[in-house]
């Protein structure tokens, strides 16, 4: 038996112990590639029918568009982990890997979030099994402190901690599958993720800088823009990947927009994996950057409606989107077999209640419905389970949960 078998084999025993990998999906074609963009931090109503985001619309309009789904809880990197593995695996904060830490214990073996607020230490690579956290109406604890609280979804929906959640993500069971994948994360450094919390691109969070002589004093500081985030990168969460013990689930799989095996680059040859998990900078999904440019500013008020935002921060990302879209769609690989890409946004604008959850989820196929407007109730777990049903895999996690639906229209055949 080669390596490659042997590693293999491992990962469908290993996942077929635990209960919280399920059955196969149903309703979903078998896919031959899914693109998924992931764009930050505004609610539905603030991107639906938004001027300053034409091509987003009319992509919705053109595509197929979920118009009631939802995001689950906040912050960023707690819908990034959903997304990916089916659970926030008891991460309810933004924080930083603890990075090669083998004495530390992770928060599915103790039982205990890592939240915001409280503060909590760095996040202990996830591995293993054990209980996730739960997901209640509300958080009055971690974005905000104290009522009137976010609402976690939709004020309806929740999610109880489960003890038997699974330690690993979509990437395990995509290399199980002997199907490939990569996260392609914009401004990654050269040197690749390893112990970078942040990054320009150039300079990361282990950069020193030595002084400028006649230089402005301000300009020694150091203060980059934090365009690429370890908290968007999900899988850099997992003991798995940090420490490499799996080559086809490890930092080999995390690439930059730019460069030989890049976004840019992949869709050009013709030859991006089956999964292809794209996360665009700080500045062009949305997010925004305190000390990036006027363009990059953070919206100047988070109230759930358009009158907050900051418009040339909705055209960055309204761009970002269309060159990946276009960029897709010229590819070879779009042409064959069945594809799709999936727009979401990871959640709302930390709006307290009674601004719900809900965002926008674009899906366009290259066969099938398109101008589909859909009704039902989908969120992140949905998108999962519609992923996994498409690439013949066996639901994780939360994805398994007896109310979670494959999001069979939005991916359906004529």
């Amino acid at each position: 038996m080669t390596k490659k078998a042997a590693v293999l084999c491992l990962l469908a025993l290993t996942g077929s112990m635990f209960a919280q990998q399920g059955a196969v999906p149903k309703g979903i074609p078998s896919l031959n590639h899914v693109f998924l963009i992931m764009m930050e931090n505004h609610g539905y109503p603030q991107i639906f029918n938004n001027p300053n985001a034409p091509f987003i619309n009319s992509y919705a309009q053109t595509a197929n568009l979920a118009t009631n789904y939802f995001a689950v809880a906040h912050p960023s990197l707690t819908n990034y982990l959903e997304t990916v593995g089916g659970s926030n695996f008891g991460v309810l904060s933004d924080n930083n890997p603890d990075w090669h830490n083998l004495s530390c214990t992770n928060n599915l073996t103790s039982g205990i979030p890592n939240t915001d607020n409280p503060p909590s230490p760095a996040i202990c690579a996830i591995g293993g099994s054990g209980t996730d956290a739960a997901t209640p109406l509300l958080d009055c604890t971690n974005e905000v402190s104290g009522p009137p609280c976010e609402i976690e979804i939709d004020n309806v929906h929740t999610y109880p901690a489960v003890s038997t959640t699974l330690g690993i993500t979509i990437a395990d069971q995509l290399a199980a599958a002997g199907k490939t994948w990569k996260t392609y994360q914009e401004d990654l450094p050269a040197g690749g993720p390893d112990l970078v919390n942040y990054s320009d691109g150039n300079f990361t969070n282990n950069s020193t800088f030595p002084p400028c002589p006649g230089c402005n004093p301000a300009l020694n500081t150091g203060d980059i823009v934090q365009l690429y985030a370890s908290k968007h990168d999900p899988f850099v969460y997992f003991q798995e990947v940090q420490e490499g013990s799996n080559p086809l689930v490890s930092y080999a799989q995390i690439a930059a927009f730019d460069g030989t095996g890049g976004l840019w680059s992949d869709l050009a040859t013709g030859k991006p994996p089956a999964f292809s998990y794209i996360v665009p900078n700080q500045c062009n999904d949305q997010h925004g950057r305190g000390n990036g440019t006027a363009f990059c500013q953070y919206d100047p008020n988070d109230d759930g409606t358009q009158n907050g935002l900051n418009p040339a921060l909705i055209q960055l990302g309204d761009q970002a989107v269309q060159k990946i879209v276009n960029a897709i769609h010229s590819s070879s690989v779009w042409h064959k077999g069945k594809n799709a890409i999936v727009v979401i946004w990871d959640e709302n604008d930390y709006s307290v209640q009674p601004v719900i959850n809900q965002v926008m989820a674009i899906v366009d196929t290259n066969y099938g419905f398109h101008q589909l407007q859909s009704g039902v109730f989908y969120d992140h777990f949905s998108l999962l389970r519609s992923i996994e049903g498409g690439f013949k895999l066996p639901c994780l996690n939360h994805a398994c949960d007896a109310g979670t639906q494959a999001m069979t229209d939005l991916f359906g055949e004529q």
